[in-house]
């Protein structure tokens, strides 16, 4: 993928940059594996702000994608590469040789006419699916399960992989993007391959009416409201939030404060924490 820039005939066009689009190679998505699916924009059912600063956006279609990769032996033929408004990775249509067709997240490399498949023995090339045990030190993963039969949860935004260090007995050691080292059950399935539109993180929106058609509201500092509204509000002219540390509208710690819950389950399984 490569980013075009525009020159600055406007004040939103100033620092603005979109992807071109090279890959793409169908403009129009499988009707059959479309859908509308209700966005509650931050409300619950009684229409209260529950999640701030969400809100509009364009209308989108929901494309299905098969995180789960369970057509095992049957071989798919890549037929396009499409644009998803949902996320920022590409889209890759399959058709199957057994008739079925289905999305999955677009690796870097793939090209149409390509033959991918989902298999216990299948070779150690981009696109295809098999299990952790079956894979060789060093392969980068996308798509990635967390516990096997739960399809992809990891290593699924645009340009990243996860790789794969060591394996000891029932478990499997993964770097993951952030940075963090963790086990894995041999058992859960991956995809070989990076997630294409690497140039995703690159990109600039320009202007705020941008963010506005992502579905995303503005956000007011703390700072600059006043006391009823935030804990850091009030206060004559430029004022310090008069606080020890930063808080939330709730009273909360915020900006750093580590948020995972310390006796989780699963935190016996990292063995480095994410940068």
């Amino acid at each position: 993928m490569g980013i075009r820039f525009y020159r600055a005939y406007t004040p939103g066009t100033r620092d603005r940059s979109v992807s071109e689009f090279n890959e793409l190679t169908a403009s129009k998505a499988e009707k059959k594996l479309k859908y509308s699916v209700h966005r509650s924009f931050g409300r619950n059912n009684r229409g209260v702000i529950t999640n701030r600063h969400r809100g509009g956006g364009h209308k989108r279609l929901y494309r299905e994608i098969d995180f789960y990769r369970n057509q095992i032996g049957i071989g798919a033929k890549v037929a396009t590469i499409e644009y998803d408004p949902n996320r920022n990775a590409r889209i890759a249509l399959l058709h199957y040789e057994n008739g079925k067709k289905g999305y999955i997240l677009y690796p870097r490399g793939l090209q149409v006419g390509d033959i991918i498949i989902s298999d216990t023995k299948a070779p150690i090339s981009i696109g295809n699916a098999l299990p952790l045990s079956n894979i060789p030190l060093g392969t980068l993963l996308h798509n990635i399960e967390l516990h096997p039969g739960a399809g992809g949860q990891l290593a699924k935004s645009a340009g990243v992989s996860a790789q794969l260090v060591a394996k000891e007995g029932a478990y499997v050691t993964l770097r993951l993007p952030s940075g963090e080292v963790r086990l894995v059950s041999k058992d859960c399935w991956a995809t070989i391959g990076q997630v294409g539109n690497i140039d995703a993180v690159n990109l600039t929106l320009g202007k705020a009416g941008r963010t506005r058609w992502l579905g995303r509201r503005p956000k007011v500092r703390g700072v600059v409201m006043n006391p009823v509204d935030h804990p850091h509000g009030g206060g004559e002219g430029r004022a310090p939030i008069g606080r020890c540390r930063p808080v939330t509208p709730w009273g909360r710690p915020a900006l750093g404060q580590k948020t995972r819950k310390p006796k989780k389950a699963s935190s016996k399984l990292i063995l480095r924490r994410r940068k």
